[in-house]
C-alpha cells in the first residue's frame, strides 16, 4: 500500500495573487487557512467566495499535475494550479462526499474542483481536456488543527 500525505502546501493573500508555498499552515473549521484569500474570520463573507464550505480548501493530486505535464510538454510548478494542499498516493475523486483526515483533521469532501476559464487564462494552454475529473477536490474543515508537508492523509 502506498503512503498518502501532502506533498506541498500553497496559499495566496489575496484574490488573483501569486501562490507561497509554505511548510505549514494553521487550519481554522468553518472558516478555511488563516492567511489564504477565501479565509473568513468572522463566517461572513468579504466576497462572494469567503465562508463558503467548498472554499475552505482545495486539494490536488501530485500525479495530474505531473501527468498534465507530461501529456502538454509543459513543466508548471504545482503552485501554478492554484490549489492549497498537494498530495501524494491520494485518489481525491474518491473522497467527494465522504469524510477524511489530514495529519488527523477531519475534512469533508464537498464537490470535485473543476478546472475554471481562470485556471486555463494563467496557464496560458487548454487545461479543460486535461484536467476535467481530476483538477482536484473542494473541502470543508470540520476541526481546526496545523497541517504540515509530510503529514498524512486517512480516507
Amino acid at each position: 500500500m502506498s503512503r498518502k500525505f501532502v506533498s506541498g502546501i500553497y496559499i495566496a493573500q489575496g484574490t488573483g495573487g501569486p501562490m507561497t508555498g509554505h511548510t505549514s499552515v494553521s487550519l481554522k473549521a468553518g472558516k478555511g487557512i488563516e492567511g489564504d484569500r477565501y479565509f473568513s474570520d468572522s463566517g461572513k463573507n468579504r466576497s462572494s467566495y469567503k465562508g463558503e464550505p467548498d472554499f475552505e480548501i482545495t486539494l490536488i493530486e501530485s500525479e495530474v499535475i505531473e501527468e498534465f505535464n507530461r501529456k502538454t510538454g509543459n513543466n508548471f510548478h504545482e503552485s501554478d494550479f492554484r490549489r492549497n494542499i498537494v498530495t501524494t498516493g491520494v485518489r481525491l475523486n474518491d473522497l467527494e462526499g465522504k469524510s477524511f483526515t489530514v495529519s488527523g483533521i477531519e475534512m469533508y469532501g464537498v464537490r470535485l474542483c473543476e478546472p475554471c476559464r481562470s485556471l486555463q487564462e494563467r496557464l496560458a494552454v487548454s487545461v479543460l481536456p486535461e484536467l476535467v475529473g481530476k483538477g482536484g477536490l473542494r473541502a470543508q474543515i470540520k476541526r481546526s488543527g496545523v497541517v504540515k508537508v509530510g503529514d498524512l492523509v486517512g480516507g
